[in-house]
């Protein structure tokens, strides 16, 4: 690490502790050359996740598009946001873990889903009906109709 003052290139660690937040860690440095103190961040680089749309369009993966669609599927139930909100941060950690650098909608649709259907059953058929496009009402009761007999079983 340079010296923010001098310029040399060697320094040693006076103090590190975690900060705050818990996912940086706060190093206080001395310059070997000058003798001046200076402090430094240090902190996991994490993967950047490209989403690739049906449409072949890419872009980054966005939590909130997540959040905000499980949110709306759950609209009027007796679901509580921050049951949503461990739900969103499963699926991340579940992305991130798979170690892929590009990831479909199709993976997060059905990740979401599988979180999903455990949480609530209108929740799931909601989502479900969007992510799977029903076209007819056929394709909407051959759905209701696999929820039905997964019940029972």
């Amino acid at each position: 690490m340079n010296c923010p003052f001098c310029f040399h290139f060697d320094s040693k660690v006076v103090d590190s502790r975690p900060t705050d937040e818990g996912n940086a860690i706060r190093r206080r440095r001395e310059c070997i050359s000058c003798g001046k103190r200076f402090t430094t961040y240090e902190k996991v680089e994490e993967i950047p996740l490209i989403v690739v749309k049906k449409g072949g369009a890419r872009e980054a993966f966005n939590r909130n598009k997540v959040l905000n669609g499980i949110i709306r599927a759950c609209e009027k139930r007796p679901v509580s946001l921050s049951k949503i909100e461990h739900i969103v941060d499963e699926i991340e950690k579940q992305l991130y873990n798979s170690m892929e650098k590009e990831i479909t909608t199709e993976l997060i649709g059905r990740l979401v889903m599988d979180h999903i259907k455990k949480l609530d059953e209108v929740a799931y058929v909601r989502f479900a009906s969007v992510y799977r496009e029903f076209k007819d009402i056929n394709t909407f009761m051959e759905e209701l109709k696999k929820l039905l007999n997964e019940k029972n079983i």
